[in-house]
């Protein structure tokens, strides 16, 4: 694809263009051809202009022909009117009208439509595209952006370019590459490889349909390549609506967006049907369709055009071209900062490119990135045993940087034994496999796994990188530092090494050698933010609260992240500014700056809520996000003391009393060795009332070297340290040091 130049724009006219069209700007520019607004002078009307660049699909002109046949075969009022073709070869023309409004991806970014509305525009793409398809047509490309509302509410459907006959007897397959449509509304098996068909078009219709009635898309926080994956791989039915929507309406856009073609509805007539069933039996469909409320600046547009996004894609080493209309004020605005160029596919190098992002996978934007080149050699080559495993460690990482989210976990493990299944002697399908059995709990299995791998590749950095960290769980630390060592020998410019050193140092209570080995990892790339948050952590222990103060805003002036946002808000808790905590931890669990599906970011926002006056309801209805969050994983780790020991705080705190008691002595039972566990414990016991058990699991934390300070600055235990009791065991603690 070309790269865009800002100062250089096409010719506005040209000898192919009678002169009665008088062409006056650009509106935009898509992967082969631009639109222009012109005004034609013999009929007195506006009218847009489409056609092909002079260097783009110069053997191929007919496509252009193709799309104005197709376009111009479409009855429906809903249907752009084609009026003519202009000019000859490439320097062909569509004239065609040009359609005024907002886009209905304006209209939903006021958030949920009424549902009045909503099913009006719903009902009127379902009747347009009924037609369109008894005739055998498909347009492959439905999306918001493709769609425009009228001032008196009609729905207009733009760019039936990518609209083509359907064969029943096609055995092609398109690949990522050749995909035009936008991600979120695209059917699974489009990504997947297939032709577009109608039910393709019925998906993407429930997929509009079931973001303005729920005011934001499906997998909302995901883009691009993972956004892509998610639909491919998630096949349970999309979450329910909210309770204003008629479950029969529920029920409808969920079937539209079903996984599996075949239960999804079979035709769009079936859709408008029932759609029509749930509107209002007095308002004709005219008046319903009126409702849709118009910007107050309508924009003057016309067919929209494929503009390359930066955030694309890429299969087979190229940018693919996705559509996008930006919008400002009245007019198209094409962005020139997202352009790409193309450069030739090469496995060998994507390879490398995926690799390199996941040895700084602590990095979110590097989890993408690895994800999207494994995902382009997969696009090439299914069979590449090294991509499948690529693509599960990247999968492994966004599962826990995404708060746990189940899909991510599942496919990690599909792609651990896709990899395994095409190559069982490939080092890297073992690491996969160990770090998928690790999140699933099955940690000696891991550890075999993991094992197996070092045991084909004695050098492969990520099989060492996992059975650290599985001896570290294990509490084998001297096993643990012995793999570390001979890991940084081999790689001695490996600073996510430092890291790991810097996380056993402080799971043994070296805090100071823990720092020493954070500012490594710091001083060998700046960058890495997560490093930032566990210095953080690393001078907390050791009592030096300003200079963690000082790490956090140097780690946030490099790049927002939730660990660092989290971090914050815990330092301004203990130094009682609860409002900052409020503010930092609202940062944590934001949709654009942390991770909104972590538990434990929910339950620090609850602690600090709770401190602030009026924040009581706002704390509850946060440890309750925490609870909801926290529960499909004490399911699926029934037996982790510290999901065990979370739960019991969070119950403690919503004042279920049993569930708490139940669920600290399950976890005291699972590993009474563990200081933070204890620590809990306490606090847990306090909260429900029994200050004696609380007395003795406090002792029992500083014991195993809980520190001191953040028991004397934890405001729910303000009435247990006035209590004799705690002042004795301090004289106990005491004692046994200095003996």
């Amino acid at each position: 694809m070309e790269l865009l130049d800002s100062l250089r724009q096409p010719p506005l006219q040209d000898d192919n263009i009678s002169e009665h069209y008088e062409v006056r700007r650009l509106l935009g520019e898509g992967g082969f051809g631009h639109v222009f607004e012109a005004w034609d002078a013999k009929l007195c009307r506006s009218v847009a202009l489409k056609r092909l660049k002079p260097q783009a699909d110069v053997l191929h002109p007919e496509k252009l022909i193709n799309e104005a046949r197709l376009a111009a075969s479409l009855r429906h009022a809903a249907f752009v009117r084609i009026f003519s073709i202009e000019g000859r070869g490439t320097g062909q023309s569509i004239v065609m009208e040009l359609v005024e409004g907002q886009t209905l991806g304006q209209f939903m970014h006021g958030g949920k439509a009424d549902l009045p509305a909503a099913l009006g525009i719903g009902y009127q793409i379902a009747d347009a595209m009924d037609e369109a398809h008894a005739m055998d047509l498909v347009h492959g490309d439905l999306k918001p952006s493709n769609l425009m509302l009228e001032a008196d509410g009609k729905v207009r459907i733009l760019d039936f370019g990518l609209a083509r006959h359907i064969d029943p007897q096609a055995t092609q397959t398109t690949t990522l590459c050749d995909l035009q449509g936008t991600i979120a509304y695209m059917a699974p098996e489009r990504l997947m490889g297939r032709l577009p068909d109608t039910r393709g078009d019925v998906y993407a219709l429930g997929a509009m349909l079931y973001e303005m009635l729920a005011g934001q898309r499906h997998f909302a926080h995901l883009n691009g390549l993972a956004l892509a994956a998610a639909h491919m791989q998630a096949t349970q039915p999309w979450p329910a609506l909210p309770e204003t929507v008629p479950p029969a309406i529920d029920a409808l856009v969920r079937a539209m967006t079903a996984h599996d073609p075949a239960q999804r509805p079979r035709t769009m007539r079936d859709v408008r049907e029932a759609i029509d069933a749930q509107r209002a039996p007095s308002a004709p469909a005219a008046a319903q369709a009126a409702e849709v409320k118009p910007a107050k600046l309508p924009a003057s547009i016309a067919i929209r055009l494929q503009v390359p996004l930066k955030r694309a894609v890429l299969t087979l080493g190229a940018v693919v071209t996705l559509t996008l209309a930006a919008w400002q004020g009245p007019a198209l605005v094409i962005s020139l900062r997202e352009h790409a160029s193309v450069t030739p596919y090469s496995e060998s190098a994507s390879m490398q490119a995926g690799m390199q992002a996941l040895r700084d996978f602590d990095q979110d934007t590097n989890q993408e990135m690895a994800i999207r080149h494994f995902t382009a050699v997969l696009a090439h080559n299914p069979a590449n045993a090294a991509a499948a495993a690529g693509l599960s460690l990247a999968s492994t990482l966004r599962y826990l940087g995404d708060g746990r989210d189940e899909t991510w976990l599942q496919r990690a493990d599909a792609s651990a034994r896709q990899a395994m299944a095409s190559d069982s002697q490939l080092a890297l399908a073992h690491v996969a496999q160990s770090w998928v059995l690790e999140l699933q709990n099955k940690q000696d299995a891991a550890l075999q796994a993991a094992t197996a791998a070092l045991n084909l590749d004695p050098k492969n950095i990520m099989g060492m990188y996992g059975k650290i960290r599985l001896l570290m769980k294990a509490k084998k630390f001297d096993l643990a530092a012995a793999v570390l060592v001979q890991a940084m020998q081999m790689y001695p410019q490996e600073r996510i090494l430092n890291t790991l050193q810097g996380a056993m140092r402080f799971q043994q209570g070296d805090y100071h050698g823990a720092e020493q080995a954070f500012r490594k990892s710091i001083s060998m790339d700046p960058r890495a933010v997560t490093s930032y948050a566990y210095l953080n952590q690393a001078l907390l222990r050791q009592g030096r609260t300003d200079e963690a103060l000082q790490v956090l805003q140097q780690g946030l002036q490099v790049h927002p992240h939730w660990e660092l946002y989290t971090n914050l808000g815990t330092s301004l808790f203990n130094k009682g500014d609860y409002l900052g905590a409020v503010k930092a931890f609202e940062d944590a669990v934001s949709e654009n700056k942390g991770s909104p599906r972590n538990y434990l970011l929910w339950a620090n926002l609850a602690d600090a809520q709770r401190w602030v006056p009026g924040k009581a309801e706002a704390s509850r209805a946060s440890y309750q996000r925490a609870i909801s969050l926290l529960k499909p994983s004490l399911q699926r780790l029934p037996n982790d003391p510290t999901v065990h020991s979370r739960m019991a705080l969070y119950a403690a705190y919503a004042g279920l009393k049993q569930e708490a008691l139940e669920r600290i002595r399950q976890a005291i039972t699972l590993a009474p060795e563990l200081p933070d566990l204890r620590f809990r414990a306490a606090l847990t016991h306090e909260l429900i009332g029994n200050r004696g058990q609380a007395l003795v699991e406090l002792s029992e934390a500083l014991k195993r070297g809980y520190p001191l300070n953040l028991i004397e600055s934890a405001p729910d235990l303000l009435t247990l340290r006035r209590d004799s009791r705690y002042q004795q065991i301090l004289i106990n603690i005491e004692r046994t040091a200095k003996k």
